[in-house]
């Protein structure tokens, strides 16, 4: 169950997404979007463009969905997230709760540094596939 407030709204923003958790959850929040938002190239002077989807935060790259992040009870959990170079891979193991989910525990320190070398090798691995650089 996700730590909402607005548990029948649907958020406009990521922004009014954020809102809706408790103060701590929300900081946590505003880190791990930090950490992401800093390792998706755009032109210079711009930011990242952010999306609603499925009810939950999305960062953008290139036009298509690069990266969702979602705040619940207990954790943060990260999405869709690929398998990763290998030492990157071997880090993020522990944390993996699926195939391509990565799960950041409230009860444990958040690794913002790692979310962001996440971050920067799935900006690489979409780059790699041939997933424009967003204009």
């Amino acid at each position: 169950m996700r730590h909402t407030v607005r548990m029948s709204e649907q958020p406009a923003s990521v922004d009014d997404y954020i809102a809706g958790f408790p103060p701590d959850v929300a900081e946590r929040l505003l880190q791990v979007r930090a950490a992401i938002l800093a390792g998706v190239p755009t032109p210079e002077g711009q930011v990242p463009e952010e999306r609603m989807r499925y009810g939950i935060a999305a960062v953008m790259l290139g036009g298509r969905y690069a990266l969702h992040f979602a705040g619940w009870k207990h954790h943060i959990g990260l999405y869709p997230v690929p398998t990763l170079p290998e030492a990157l891979e071997t880090e993020v193991a522990p944390l993996r709760q699926a195939k391509d989910t990565v799960v950041l525990k409230h009860a444990l320190p958040l690794p913002i540094e790692l979310v962001g070398r996440v971050t920067a090798a799935i900006v690489a691995l979409r780059l790699e596939e041939g997933q424009p650089h967003a204009s």
